[in-house]
């Protein structure tokens, strides 16, 4: 186990798996992800069976993000006996396990192991302070047309700690993959030819420090102006309305954030992603060198897309440059009949002048 984690257990408090997220101090729950990784001890003294890669702790949202390397194809082996033949001179010939049969016990092993994966996941985490895991499940190997390492994601599933609850992992009748659609994963259809599926999170949690979450709806004026806020406090803001909206969103904080005031996730599978988000409560124009930035955040982070959101108004540079290079803009006008529409706040912006085009309906 990590020196700095024995550290906070030892010293601090023993991490038990019936304690309540309050009672879990800081230290423990920011170092939860490596506590995780080495609990797989299990699968690691089977290096043949690959184990814990990297795992990384949201308390916002109590979730923990796993990733396991699966083993190989090797793993299943490619003879079934040997016979003895009674030749001139006598032979053992090795009896080849029939290709079909290798590629459905391999697909059944990297489901068995990914529901162990979670289940130990889950057993080693109180219940109170990890409510559901992010799976992707990932293989090591060459990619036989150009000889390149790749490491392709075989099964990937986000599930809550209730939903995993209801299989009965000890039923000897139990189909692996067949739990895994229960759980609405998303599996291989061809694991044995490395065929991959689009993980459900594609970004590292550990690359953001997270802030302590903030609740600021319930505190707002019945028409709160927007531009006299907290800073602080529109951040956690703009972050209720992305996650009402349907993402899952973090705020990060504000020191060494690279400009990043808070990430979302989209969970759609197929076009979803990592978005980044800036919030700028400003009295003046955005401007284009602060869109660029974003863009450029949006590259060196691999994200999807990224989204500024704003009190005030963007210029025609920035409005030609966003949509070419994945960056959405949300204006004061717009983000004023969101957040009316989906949290049901009549807010104000206390411009001092009038945008260009827009009207006194959109400061009031």
């Amino acid at each position: 186990m990590p020196a700095n984690l024995t550290s906070s257990i030892d010293s601090d408090q023993e991490l038990r798996t019936d304690q309540p997220a309050d009672a879990v101090s800081s230290t423990i729950k920011r170092d939860l992800g490596n506590y995780v990784t080495t609990r797989h001890g299990e699968l690691r003294d089977r290096p043949q069976l690959g184990g814990a890669r990297q795992a990384a702790f949201a308390p916002e949202s109590r979730e923990l993000v796993l990733e396991i390397e699966l083993p190989a194809q090797s793993v299943v082996p490619s003879v079934t006996q040997y016979r003895f033949k009674a030749s001139a001179p006598p032979a053992v010939v090795p009896q080849p396990r029939k290709e079909s049969e290798c590629k459905a016990l391999y697909r059944d092993l990297v489901a068995r192991l990914a529901l162990r994966a979670i289940d130990e996941a889950f057993a080693v985490t109180p219940p109170l302070l990890v409510d559901g895991v992010a799976f992707n499940g990932k293989v090591h190997a060459k990619d036989r047309a150009t000889g390149k390492a790749i490491e392709p994601c075989l099964i990937s599933v986000r599930v809550s700690r209730e939903a995993f609850a209801e299989l009965v992992l000890d039923e000897p009748e139990l189909d692996p993959v067949a739990s895994l659609h229960y759980l609405n994963a998303i599996v291989s259809q061809h694991p044995y030819d490395l065929e991959p599926v689009p993980p459900v999170v594609t970004f590292d949690l550990a690359r953001y420090k997270i802030a302590p979450e903030r609740e600021v709806v319930a505190g707002l004026d019945s028409r709160p102006d927007l531009v006299a806020m907290d800073p602080i406090d529109f951040e956690h803001l703009i972050r209720r309305l992305f996650e009402k909206i349907g993402l899952k969103s973090w705020v990060t904080q504000a020191s060494r954030d690279d400009g990043i005031d808070a990430v979302a996730v989209n969970e759609e599978p197929l076009i979803g992603g990592l978005c980044i988000i800036q919030a700028k409560r400003s009295k003046n124009v955005v401007s284009a060198e602060t869109v660029r930035s974003v863009a450029g955040i949006v590259n060196d982070k691999s994200a999807s897309k990224g989204i500024v959101v704003t009190t005030a108004w963007f210029g025609k540079a920035s409005w030609d440059f966003a949509p070419r290079n994945r960056v959405e803009l949300i204006d004061g006008r717009h983000l004023k009949a969101l957040l009316l529409e989906h949290l049901g706040i009549d807010a104000l912006i206390g411009l001092p002048k009038l945008p260009p085009g827009w009207q006194t309906r959109d400061l009031a």
